[in-house]
């Protein structure tokens, strides 16, 4: 079956689901967790509808640090299951899913009088740690290299603008990033349709049971009701509005952008202890576009959820300051060119609070079923996204005893990651992995290779493919998460029209 999300092939999968189709499992959530559940249960042989009442990646999964986490955090806090699993996933990513997605990023600690000694030893035993996660993983140094000792010069040369006063060389390590968090959803997601998967955006489900749900088409304001072997809830922090006995204890993390010229265009996410913290870091990290994330925070975020989260004043006061605790000339607000913020759906055990820090909550995940029979998995973090699914899939097949076989996910590449890419643009490549070169070949569009505006290394056929085949259906969803030209507001008022032509002629 096709990869292709289209605006006809959503008409055709929602007329089925109203006419009564069968279906095994219905997913909640258009995000990371529920593409990778609906992907899990179509390559195990079920009929699967995923419905999201956004767009995909609209929440969370759109707002991280872009980062695949091996799990050394979870490691110095003792959490040793969560860092085997990290990193096991981690290699999972990189070498067998979505290699042309995830590639090694190296994280530099400048040693600068602020650091320590005895903080310097602590970061290296980190370090340490973390190729011994590695090496646990079976992720091979080809993929991962290992940790070690830099010089003054090199760390100047992967990060120019570091304060040079007192620098006495830096520890460098290697963790997974991502090229775009919002592209491995919408990678996820098509291989999930390909694999069978009826992939509905714009549908906001209500009314759930364990085996029957109440679909609105909110673009038609249409309504149906459809029934399932499996209702698995995958909303993330709204997860709640499909079970109120939930209880989840929201944290915001913040990212500033910055024009990557700033930095000195970093060649290394720039990795500065906060001060008074043992074990957490604040990561200037190069991005796509040209652009530099710093990042995060971990603030509590009490009260209804936002569809998207803002940014507090003191967020980004904070992540300043400390930034700047490492650079020869400071940062200011002026310099900021954008900035996100998203809830991370930690679980509440009742245990913390909003009294105790959310830096200390677990990022654990749990799977649940509700009195009605939803079955819901909470909590838990991007990097373990397909561990999860397998967890919740394994669940509702045994609860439900559903006809599937074991779980695929382990070995099964996503869209892109195979084929070749020679001679095609690197950042298109870095974007689409071997579907780069259909992104050029299938665009029927006027100069499918010049950039959608002056500046912007996005294409014009990448607009086109969006909706052709990556299931834009507004404006956000092209600007703001099939690309991330959105993140810079000045250059997303650019390009608003542009996409729109596009949704008027190919949607």
């Amino acid at each position: 079956m096709t990869a292709a999300l289209t605006a006809a092939r959503r008409a055709a999968d929602l007329t089925a689901l109203a006419d009564g189709e069968p279906v095994d499992v219905i997913v909640i959530g258009g995000g990371i967790t529920g593409t990778g559940i609906a992907l899990d249960a179509a390559s195990r042989g079920l009929r699967v509808a995923l419905v999201e009442k956004h767009d995909l990646a609209f929440g969370t999964s759109r707002w991280s640090s872009k980062l695949v986490h091996g799990g050394l955090r979870y490691l110095a806090s003792g959490n040793v299951g969560i860092a085997r699993r990290s990193a096991i996933e981690r290699g999972i990513l990189m070498s067998r899913n979505a290699p042309h997605l995830v590639h090694a990023m190296p994280q530099l600690v400048p040693l600068l009088p602020s650091i320590g000694r005895a903080q310097r030893a602590l970061i290296r035993t980190g370090f340490l740690a973390g190729d011994a996660l590695r090496m646990l993983a079976r992720t091979p140094s080809s993929t991962l290299p290992r940790s070690r000792r830099v010089s003054p010069q090199r760390v100047v040369e992967m990060a120019p603008t570091v304060r040079r006063k007192g620098l006495d060389g830096g520890l460098l390590a290697y963790d997974g990033q991502l090229i775009d968090d919002a592209r491995l959803v919408v990678a996820v997601a098509r291989t999930a349709a390909q694999q069978g998967a009826r992939i509905l955006t714009y549908v906001a489900a209500s009314e759930a049971t364990g085996t029957s749900v109440r679909l609105t088409d909110r673009r038609t304001g249409e309504s149906f009701d459809v029934s399932a072997g499996a209702v698995i809830n995958a909303a993330g922090v709204w997860a709640g509005e499909i079970d109120s006995s939930l209880r989840l204890l929201p944290s915001r993390g913040t990212h500033l952008v910055f024009d990557a010229k700033v930095f000195g265009n970093l060649t290394a996410a720039l990795t500065i202890p906060i001060p008074g913290e043992l074990n957490r870091f604040v990561f200037a990290m190069p991005e796509q576009l040209g652009r530099v994330y710093l990042g995060l925070t971990d603030e509590a975020a009490p009260g209804p959820i936002p569809d998207v989260p803002e940014p507090s004043s003191a967020e980004v006061a904070f992540l300043l300051d400390t930034v700047n605790t490492a650079l020869g000339s400071a940062l200011g607000n002026t310099d900021v060119i954008g900035a996100y913020a998203g809830l991370r759906p930690l679980i509440d055990t009742g245990s913390a609070g909003f009294e105790g820090r959310t830096a200390d909550v677990s990022r654990q995940h749990a799977v649940v079923e509700s009195e009605s029979g939803v079955i819901s998995v909470i909590g838990g973090k991007l990097t373990e996204y397909r561990y999860m699914a397998e967890d919740v899939l394994d669940h509702a097949i045994s609860l439900r005893r559903l006809p599937a076989v074991k779980c695929r996910t382990r070995d099964l590449p996503l869209i892109g990651a195979r084929g070749p890419t020679a001679g095609l643009p690197a950042s298109l490549v870095a974007r689409y992995g071997a579907e780069a070169s259909e992104v050029i070949a299938c665009a029927t569009c006027e100069r499918p290779t010049e950039p959608v505006a002056q500046g912007i290394d996005v294409m014009r056929a990448e607009f086109e493919y969006a909706v052709t085949h990556e299931g834009a259906l507004e404006v956000g969803d092209v600007v703001d998460r099939r690309t991330r030209i959105g993140l810079v507001p000045r250059d997303r008022e650019r390009v608003v029209s542009v996409a729109q032509e596009f949704l008027a002629r190919f949607g």
